[in-house]
């Protein structure tokens, strides 16, 4: 009887032996979420192999194998003599084919606008219920840089600010998908917002009132308060796609 149930306890650990995850998949994975958490993003240069093996607690040699894993799936690229970096693909995915159909279809912009609409609405619902202390500190960094540019006469600055705005609220969601999906929107209709931002900010009234708006979204969230954040993002966002379907209207009645 303690024979067989040695065996058994043999056999037992001779299973888990074999089931157990390599370690170099597992670090991999630990990478691999650092980057779809935002922790890193498309063109952050990983730590030192040094650094990371310490901080990940293995083997430079564990490390190593799992950076290979993730190489060889387009998640990280290696640069000989540059270490190795995050690259775009999980971002870049969503924008090929959608940038030429967007040039070429205007009426497809709507059906952007509307899907914006819902993404970034949720997004500020989230953030309200789950961001961090340093969560809403980003965010409340990115707002005060967001003021700052729009007192100024930069237009790219206003732009990427604004932009950066929203996408700390989605990150501030703790929904991977949703961070990532707000990045590759944000970034497809960038042209779009640039020319929308820049006809608004040429209206003192409509630039403050953007502002209002940004402001409103940031003050649910810190808050807690999902219900307003979500109508506060609802109106905002509501705000541009009013402006953006005017402009592409004006255009189309504009063509020879």
């Amino acid at each position: 009887m303690l024979i067989l149930w040695s065996d058994q306890w043999y056999i037992l650990y001779m299973d888990a032996k074999m089931t157990a995850p390599r370690l170099a998949d597992v670090v991999a994975r630990e990478i691999e979420q650092r980057v779809l958490e935002g922790r890193l993003k498309p063109g952050d240069r990983l730590p030192s192999e040094r650094d990371l093996s310490v901080q990940l607690g293995v083997s430079r040699a564990s490390l190593r194998e799992a950076i290979q894993k993730l190489v060889a799936r387009g998640l990280l690229e290696s640069r000989q003599g540059g270490g190795t970096f995050v690259t775009d693909r999980l971002d870049a995915s969503f924008g090929n084919p959608w940038e030429e159909i967007l040039r070429d279809h205007p009426a497809v912009h709507e059906d952007m606008l509307e899907f914006r609409h819902m993404l970034e609405g949720r997004a500020a619902e989230c953030a309200a219920h789950r961001a961090t202390v340093a969560d809403r500190e980003r965010v409340r960094q990115s707002l005060a840089l967001l003021e700052a540019a729009f007192s100024g006469d930069d237009l790219d600055v206003q732009v990427d600010t604004d932009l950066a705005f929203h996408q700390a609220i989605a990150e501030a969601s703790h929904n991977v998908i949703v961070g990532h999906l707000t990045a590759s929107l944000l970034r497809l209709m960038r042209d779009n917002l640039r020319r929308n931002l820049s006809e608004l900010v040429q209206v003192p009234a409509a630039k403050e009132q953007l502002l209002d708006q940004h402001r409103a979204v940031w003050r649910a969230i810190e808050k807690g308060d999902a219900e307003q954040a979500l109508a506060a993002a609802a109106d905002h966002i509501g705000y541009v796609r009013q402006n953006l379907t005017r402009m592409l209207r004006s255009d189309a009645r504009n063509k020879p």
